[in-house]
C-alpha cells in the first residue's frame, strides 16, 4: 500500500488556501494551521483588507487549480481607471490596448470561498486559533499553541509550507535564525486608511462600477474599487507625518475640511464620513525581502517570501503565481521536493521585481496619472503597441495581462521608459506624436 503523503500549511489566507487545493488534488493529506479565528464566522467588512485586483497571473493559477469559474462569480471587471481632478473633471485611461480588464474582488469573500473549496471539495483540514511558535526545517516539525486551551503540541509532515504572511511565524522562528539568511524589512513613509462608500438608497453605484477610481494629489491619493453590493472600498494613502498627513488630521473638523478641500466630489457623495473615518484603523505598509525561500523540508510562499506594497495590485497575483510555479515544478520533478525547492529558488528575482514594480507604480499613480505629458506618453505607447504588437507590449500589460516573469517585465519596462522619454523630449511632441515620423523614430530606437 502506498505511503500516505502528508503536508502542513501554516496560514489559511489566500496563498495557503489555494496551495491546499493544489496539494489535495495531488493526493496529499493537507493540514492547515491558522492563527486567526475562522473569517467565515465573522462579519466580513472593509477594515484592513484593501480590495484585490485579480489579473492574468491570478486567473492562470486559479484555472490550474480548477477553481476559476467559482471565483469569477465574485469578480467585477475594471477595464480602466478614472482619474478625479480637484475640480471634479474625470479622465478615463484604459488599462490594456485591447479592452483587457483587471477585476475587483473582496479579499474576505475570496478567502472564504477558497477555504470552503479546500475543505469541502478537497478534504483539507483547517485548524483555527493555532499559533506557530517554533519550526524545524530539517525534520518538517511545527510547534503550535492553541489560543483557547493554551495547549502546546507538535505536528510533522513530509513537506511544510509557510503561507503565513509578511510577518511569518515560520520564517521568524526557523529561517531567520539560520546562518547566512538574508532579511530586509522596509516600511514606506505612507500609511493607509479605508473608508466604505455605500451604494445609493436604491442599491445602485454612486460612481462608475467598472473602473478603478483614483483621486491623485501629488504626495497622497485616494482610490476606490467596486464591491458586489453597490458599495466601493476606498483607501486613502498618505504620509504618516508632515503637511497633509495622517498626523495633521487631529479632530473631526480636520477630517471634514481635508476631504472638502482635497476630494470635493468624494466629500459630496460620502455620507457619515467622520464615523467612517473612526471605524477603520490606520495601517502601515512594508516590503520584505529575504533569501533563501526554502530550507530542508520547508518553503516560504506568498507574502512570507516577498511581501510588497499594493500599488500594482499584484500581491495576491504574485502569491497565486507562486502556487502555480510550485505546482508545475512538483509535476516536473515527480514530487522530489529537494529538486522542486532548488528550482523554486530561481523565482527570487521575480519576487524582487514585483516589489520594484509596486513601488514604481505608487509614484505613477500618485504623481503622474494627472500629468498631461505622462498621459500623452501612455497614449503614444498604446498607439505604437497596437501598430507593432510584436515589438512593444506596454509594461502594465506585461505585468497584468501576461505571464511574462516579473523580472523580465521590469527590465523590458525600464528600457521602454528610457526610450520613450527620449521621444517625449521632442519640443513639439504634442503636435507630432501621431505622425509616421515618430513611429519610425521609435522603430529606429528599438533597433
Amino acid at each position: 500500500m502506498a505511503k500516505e503523503k502528508k503536508a502542513i500549511i501554516v496560514g489559511a489566507g489566500l496563498a495557503g488556501s489555494l496551495w491546499a487545493v493544489y496539494l489535495a488534488k495531488e493526493g496529499y493529506k493537507v493540514t492547515i494551521y491558522e492563527r486567526r479565528p475562522d473569517i467565515r464566522q465573522a462579519e466580513i467588512s472593509a477594515g484592513k483588507s484593501i480590495n484585490l485586483a485579480l489579473s492574468t497571473r491570478g486567473w492562470t493559477a486559479l484555472k490550474g487549480a480548477g477553481i476559476d469559474k467559482e471565483v469569477a462569480e465574485l469578480a467585477i471587471p475594471m477595464p480602466g481607471r478614472i482619474m478625479h481632478s480637484l475640480d471634479g473633471e474625470l479622465t478615463y485611461q484604459p488599462y490594456g490596448t485591447n479592452g483587457e480588464a483587471i477585476n475587483s474582488v473582496s479579499r474576505g469573500h475570496l478567502n472564504a470561498l477558497m477555504m470552503d473549496i479546500a475543505e469541502k471539495k478537497n478534504g483539507a483540514t483547517i485548524h483555527y486559533n493555532h499559533k506557530c511558535i517554533d519550526a524545524d526545517t530539517k525534520t518538517g516539525t511545527v510547534t503550535l499553541k492553541r489560543y483557547d486551551t493554551e495547549e502546546v503540541f507538535e505536528d510533522i509532515a513530509d513537506v511544510v509550507f509557510a503561507a503565513d504572511g509578511a510577518f511569518s511565524a515560520v520564517r521568524y522562528n526557523a529561517f531567520q535564525k539560520q546562518n547566512r539568511f538574508d532579511y530586509m524589512q522596509d516600511y514606506i513613509d505612507d500609511g493607509y486608511k479605508e473608508l466604505l462608500l455605500p451604494p445609493n438608497e436604491d442599491g445602485s453605484y454612486r460612481i462608475d462600477k467598472n473602473a478603478l477610481h483614483i483621486w491623485p494629489r501629488g504626495r497622497f491619493m485616494l482610490i476606490a474599487l467596486p464591491n458586489e453590493d453597490g458599495s466601493f472600498t476606498c483607501t486613502l494613502f498618505m504620509p504618516f507625518e508632515g503637511e497633509n498627513s495622517f498626523e495633521s488630521i487631529k479632530n473631526d473638523d480636520d477630517v471634514k475640511n481635508f476631504f472638502k478641500t482635497t476630494f470635493p466630489d468624494f466629500y459630496d457623495m460620502m455620507p457619515n464620513l467622520v464615523e467612517n473615518w473612526h471605524e477603520h484603523p490606520l495601517s502601515s505598509l512594508s516590503i520584505i525581502r529575504c533569501k533563501p525561500w526554502t530550507s530542508g523540508k520547508m518553503a516560504l510562499m506568498g507574502d512570507a517570501a516577498h511581501a510588497t506594497v499594493p500599488f500594482y495590485g499584484q500581491g495576491m497575483n504574485g502569491s497565486f503565481e507562486d502556487c502555480f510555479v510550485m505546482y508545475k515544478l512538483m509535476k516536473k520533478h515527480n514530487e522530489n521536493w529537494e529538486e522542486v525547492f532548488k528550482e523554486y529558488e530561481l523565482r527570487k528575482p521575480d519576487g524582487d521585481a514585483l516589489q520594484d514594480l509596486s513601488v514604481h507604480n505608487y509614484h505613477v499613480m500618485r504623481d503622474f496619472v494627472a500629468d498631461p505629458k505622462f498621459l500623452l506618453q501612455k497614449k503614444l505607447e498604446a498607439k505604437f503597441s497596437k501598430a507593432h504588437p510584436d515589438k512593444w507590449m506596454p509594461l502594465y500589460s506585461q505585468v497584468s495581462f501576461s505571464n511574462i516573469p516579473y523580472s523580465e517585465a521590469w527590465e523590458t519596462g525600464m528600457k521602454q521608459d528610457a526610450l520613450m522619454k527620449k521621444v517625449m523630449d521632442k519640443p513639439n511632441i504634442e503636435e507630432v506624436w501621431e505622425s509616421k515620423e515618430i513611429e519610425e523614430e521609435i522603430l529606429g530606437l528599438i533597433g
